[in-house]
């Protein structure tokens, strides 16, 4: 994983998410999610390409239970993107990277 990943837990979500001063996507993954292992190499992709811009932070759901029951978390991979530590876009399932780029785009040009 690279720098430009922040891997959360139950108990650093506040701080790292709903406490950010930018943009956080989230992905909610786990180890033994197919479709997430094809999605976090694109995750990796657009932080590199939005450093500095959005934060983008993982958190595994079977490690941090407690925020996926939270969030309501019932497929994965799920990429929520917080902003001011409310939720202002979902997408869920393995998605091509222009979609995701599309919808940050979307989260940044929004005042």
């Amino acid at each position: 994983m690279s720098d430009a990943v922040v891997q959360v837990s139950d108990s650093t979500f506040e701080s790292e998410v709903l406490n950010s001063k930018v943009p956080v996507l989230v992905d909610f993954w786990a180890e033994w999610c197919g479709p997430c292992r094809i999605v976090s190499p694109v995750v990796e992709e657009v932080a590199k390409q939005y450093q500095g811009k959005i934060k983008v932070a993982k958190v595994d759901v079977d490690q941090n239970q407690r925020i996926a029951a939270q969030y309501s978390i019932r497929s994965i991979p799920s990429l929520y993107v917080f902003k001011g530590g409310k939720i202002v876009e979902q997408i869920v399932g393995a998605v091509p990277k222009h979609q995701i780029v599309s919808v940050l785009d979307g989260v940044l040009s929004a005042v």
